[in-house]
């Protein structure tokens, strides 16, 4: 007999680290290779470690609610063989697509006293205490010096700095505090605005409860979603322009092919694939929305890579996204479509299918509304609602003239981030969408 011991598996590019959700396998368990032994969650999605070899659990090395690195040992299985090995539980982020590396604006590490020292710094720090590599990274974009670092109070084992101790502590850090920057020239006029040094944190109202009021916390996903969506309308000024299309070829043409599609693919055919086709030619035409800003850059994306807001069992949101969707036919953006939906609500979604998105759909129609207003998913530069197909009567032109008639519509509402994207390019963008939807081939076969 041989032990094993197993490593958190590498989750992404930006995945430093793991919270322990949830034992799937005790002590003393069987486990077959792949068979998941332990649920996680990261800043980024919730999955599950599955074991790479059968055997027996033996040893668990963390427990609920301990905070991992990407390659510490979690648990120790007793395979067939002899001696000792060590092995990292399957993961699929090795093949995912790498991020492009965006900067957010912070201050040169050159000009904080003591960041020298933070930059060297692999996991501890002068007084012996250990810091993450998250962390790290947040320290280090905000601009947290070393002596600052040490200087805050850790909630972890053995006093150790969480990330929720240093997000606590950043709202509330002083002048004295903060490590101060050096003095640089004046900015050019076209160089980026920064916000002033002293600028007061944001904080919302006093909110009282009474008596027979209920208290419910936000679930770790929520707190994600609630920082996402706050930051993104501080960063993006947003602007949404709105089109009514007229739905009506679609409906009649997927009405008449949706059964055969089921019967010969085993899949549903809806309308996210089709409005997705559609939204990617209108990408083509107008390669300016997919772009994200770094600053006074704007980054040109070469690939089309769509993300599909899903909602959850939970109540809460998730955006898989669809990689490389404009090298998918009509049958593939259906098949990814479901299977991606499907996944999103069983919780078996993978790192990688929730990063790289460059432009997002929602689908608000899917609720009975008939439009919204989408906050835009940061780093993108905008994001589509789509809303309820309605009947509803309509002007219909004919070279006879013009009549009345009950038509299938639907809204698209477009959010674009108005420092990069202007009302022209913003509405004309959703216009051509509309265009496309519109123009649909009734005669086309699938």
């Amino acid at each position: 007999m041989s032990e094993l011991e197993v490593l958190l598996p590498k989750m992404g590019e930006s995945v430093a680290e793991a919270t322990i959700v949830q034992w799937v396998k005790n002590e003393g368990d069987a486990v077959e290779a792949d068979e998941p032994i332990i649920e996680i969650a990261t800043d980024k999605v919730d999955s599950e470690v599955p074991a790479p070899e059968d055997g027996i659990l033996i040893k668990k090395l963390c427990e609920e609610g301990d905070v991992v690195e990407v390659g510490q040992p979690i648990a120790i299985i007793q395979t067939e063989g002899s001696g000792t090995s060590t092995v990292s539980a399957p993961s699929a982020s090795e093949a995912a697509p790498k991020a492009e590396p965006v900067s957010n604006g912070t201050p040169d590490l050159a000009d904080i006293p003591g960041m020298e020292s933070l930059e060297e710094l692999s996991k501890e720090g002068p007084s012996g205490r250990f810091y993450s590599p998250l962390v790290r990274n947040i320290a280090k974009t905000e601009g947290v010096s070393m002596t600052e670092l040490e200087s805050i109070s850790g909630t972890g084992k053995d006093g150790r700095v969480t990330k929720k101790d240093i997000l606590d502590y950043l709202p509330n850090r002083t002048a004295k505090g903060a490590a101060p920057v050096a003095e640089k020239p004046a900015p050019k006029p076209a160089a980026k605005a920064a916000e002033p040094a002293n600028a007061p944190a944001i904080k919302g109202p006093q909110v009282s409860v009474g008596g027979d009021d209920e208290i419910v916390e936000m679930d770790r996903m929520r707190k994600l979603i609630s920082e996402h969506m706050v930051m993104s309308k501080h960063v993006s000024p947003h602007v949404t322009s709105y089109v009514e299309a007229d739905m009506t070829n679609i409906v009649n043409w997927r009405n008449k092919w949706k059964n055969k599609f089921e019967e010969r693919e085993g899949e549903k055919l809806t309308f996210t694939p089709i409005i997705m086709e559609a939204v990617i030619k209108a990408i083509k035409d107008m390669p300016m929305i997919n772009v994200s800003t770094d600053g006074t850059n704007i980054i040109k994306r070469k690939h089309i890579n769509i993300g599909m807001a899903a909602a959850l069992p939970t109540g809460n949101l998730i955006v898989p996204v669809i990689h490389d969707a404009d090298q998918l036919n009509m049958v593939g953006l259906a098949k990814k479509v479901n299977d991606l939906a499907n996944r999103a609500r069983n919780n078996q979604l993978k790192p990688e299918e929730i990063q790289g998105g460059t432009y997002t759909i929602t689908n608000v129609g899917t609720f009975g509304n008939v439009m919204g207003t989408p906050i835009i998913n940061q780093p993108q530069a905008a994001i589509m609602a789509v809303g309820a197909i309605r009947k509803k009567p309509a002007v219909i032109e004919t070279p006879q003239g013009d009549f009345i008639g009950i038509r299938h519509m639907m809204f698209l509402s477009h959010s674009y981030d108005h420092r990069i994207v202007d009302g022209a390019l913003g509405g004309t963008f959703v216009r051509k969408v509309a265009d496309y939807l519109e123009q649909f081939d009734v005669n086309r076969e699938i």
